[in-house]
């Protein structure tokens, strides 16, 4: 496996001074915003597709330092019920795509967006229950009339242009688990094999979902195409407020529970049981850091997440096949 680096974390430093910041905390490899909620500090794509000159130097910071691009990231809502957001968001994915293509990359990271609850909707309506019946017929609507016709174009595109679409698994968008990430999978026919995840298992974690059956899950349908290292912790809130929290993040100790650095939400015993487990499902990729933990600055964050990982990682190629073969 290599080690990598979301560098939005450096998204107020320009691109050289961010990717040295990236060679001096050890890791192999980055994963850069090209806008919508990421930003594009680093990486406008509609510029670089029409600046040949531009778009050499842009590859020549990254390889010079002897880095690669594990993957683009355009984190947006192209389903929003807002046409100017959803079609900004969309402009943005295509040309990520493009770019990507462009520079070989094969992996967008993204999220699948979420519609509203109608065709005069303004604000995303992401339904959490099948009680009352309504909202089970709503989530049938989002998939039927938004969801799976824009994703099964947009995989075809994808697919087309030799890049894999890794979706984030986040609360708020119609794929936050390992069930509607095959959903939307299996609804794209014969682009299927574009779709995959961007196994972010801190989201995962507050909703209680089980690590290792996600990854045994998503490896048989070989869909992990994406990895990121971010923990989780629950804290005492919890026990009375649940986890569906809408606390503000920075409110620390409000919250039921909090994004953390590596190893501050779960034991090193348990990471070297999910890492190996990713290994044994055929996943030999990136852990790409996400440092979003309120408790720790930014350099001490990046700092133990990576040496955290560099301890538990495993850094050889596998030994045996993967389950699954």
């Amino acid at each position: 496996m290599r080690l990598g680096l979301f560098l939005v974390l450096f998204g107020d430093l320009p691109i050289a001074e961010a990717l040295d910041r990236a060679v001096a905390a050890g890791v192999d490899c980055v994963e850069i915003g090209t806008g919508n909620y990421p930003g594009a500090a680093h990486c406008d794509p509609a510029a670089l597709l029409v600046d040949p000159e531009g778009l050499a130097a842009f590859r020549h910071a990254i390889d010079s330092r002897g880095l690669t691009v594990s993957a683009l990231a355009c984190h947006g809502n192209p389903l929003h019920p807002r046409s100017s957001v959803a079609r900004a968001h969309h402009e943005t994915f295509v040309r990520t795509v493009e770019l990507a293509q462009c520079l070989g990359v094969d992996t967008v990271t993204l999220f699948s967006g979420c519609p509203g609850d109608s065709e005069t909707a303004t604000y995303p309506n992401w339904v959490t229950c099948a009680w009352p019946t309504e909202y089970g017929q709503l989530l049938e609507w989002q998939w039927r009339e938004k969801v799976i016709p824009y994703w099964r174009d947009q995989a075809r595109f994808a697919q087309a242009h030799g890049v894999r679409l890794a979706f984030e698994m986040h609360p708020g968008f119609v794929v936050y688990n390992p069930p509607t990430l095959l959903r939307l999978r299996e609804a794209c026919g014969d682009a299927a094999e574009a779709i995959g995840a961007n196994l972010d298992p801190s989201h995962l974690f507050w909703q209680g979902i089980d690590l290792g059956a996600a990854i045994e899950a998503l490896g048989r349908a070989r869909a992990i195409f994406h990895v990121h290292a971010k923990d989780t912790a629950r804290l005492r809130p919890a026990a009375l407020a649940g986890v569906l929290d809408t606390t503000p993040l920075g409110e620390v100790a409000r919250r039921s529970w909090v994004f953390r650095t590596m190893g501050y939400g779960h034991s090193e015993l348990e990471w070297r049981e999910w890492l190996s487990l990713l290994r044994l499902v055929g996943y030999d990729g990136v852990l790409s850091i996400e440092h979003e933990d309120a408790l720790l600055s930014v350099d001490e964050g990046l700092r133990r997440a990576v040496s955290f990982l560099r301890g538990v990682m495993p850094s050889e190629p596998a030994l045996s096949e993967t389950w699954w073969t």
